[in-house]
């Protein structure tokens, strides 16, 4: 499979960050790209370093004006496409959903975020309902795409029921960076530690993962915090964690990845995880803890 991972900037100005989003997928496509990835709420500024509820206003509706926009561009250059957009359901009632387009331009299906954060600069929770469609992958002809968004990628439980459920690989969307007064050591850390976590995923499962993140500094509206600078690093890894391509932290990229999806066969036949599971002695994992 050949993916397309767009990295980007956002502005304030949400109809030109679509058309930039819109016009790196073509790119991507004239490359080859069968699969285009793009980061976690990239029509517009991460808004969630606030709690305002003016920024509801910049929800839609499934179908819409933005998925409008993007399934005619992925019928256009007959690529997958998977999306992330701020989704009112209801009045009052909203959603941090990834979209994914087939090749026709056809909703394949959506996934909406079950982890949300609320985080200092990431107060997520004040936005979003928790996501009620499960842990599923999204059937489409490159194959089943286990689409999970940003703060999901921290816990093995979502991407070990992706795979269960038959998953071939791992797809996560996000807006993740540093507090511009933390070291560089801390900075270090924090950057290590998502590529580890995600990495982890790719080899537990047996699955390559693409994770897409923004880039580039956001001021906080409220002028309390620091604002974030979005750390970047998209990447693609292989079934065994190795980094297949990883981008810069701070210019914005569009690049199409060749990934081996028949790997996955050849390394869960050597590692075997899934047989050796023991799933007689796992009930407890549902608890909060184990007091």
């Amino acid at each position: 499979m050949k993916a397309g991972l767009v990295q980007q900037k956002c502005t304030g100005n949400k109809s030109e960050n679509i058309a930039k989003s819109v016009e790196e997928i073509k790119i991507c496509a004239s490359q080859g790209a069968e699969l285009v990835v793009l980061q976690e709420l990239h029509s517009s500024l991460y808004f969630c370093q606030t709690e305002d509820t003016d920024m509801f206003d910049l929800a839609e509706t499934i179908p819409g004006p933005a998925t409008e926009s993007f399934s005619k561009v992925a019928k256009e250059t007959g690529v997958v496409l998977v999306t992330s957009l701020f989704e009112k359901r209801a009045a009052g009632l909203y959603h941090n959903t990834a979209v994914v387009f087939e090749k026709d331009g056809s909703v394949a299906g959506i996934y909406r975020k079950m982890h949300i954060p609320d985080d200092p600069s990431y107060y997520e929770k004040f936005y979003f309902t928790p996501g009620d469609l499960g842990f599923n992958p999204v059937k489409t002809s490159l194959g089943n795409l286990g689409v999970l968004i940003c703060w999901d990628q921290w816990y093995p439980e979502a991407a070990r029921l992706m795979a269960l459920a038959g998953a071939e690989i791992l797809i996560y969307p996000t807006a993740i960076g540093w507090e511009p007064s933390d070291t560089q050591e801390e900075k270090a850390r924090q950057l290590g530690a998502w590529m580890i976590s995600q990495r982890g995923h790719a080899v537990a499962n047996g699955l390559p993962v693409i994770s897409v993140n923004r880039t580039g500094y956001e001021g906080d509206p409220s002028g309390i915090g620091n604002g974030i600078t979005f750390w970047g690093n998209s990447f693609v890894a292989g079934p065994q964690g190795e980094i297949i391509y990883q981008f810069s932290s701070e210019y914005e990229q569009s690049e199409v990845v060749e990934i081996d999806l028949s790997r996955s066969e050849d390394v869960r036949r050597i590692w075997p995880f899934l047989r050796d599971r023991r799933i007689d002695e796992y009930d407890e994992i549902v608890k909060r803890y184990r007091d």
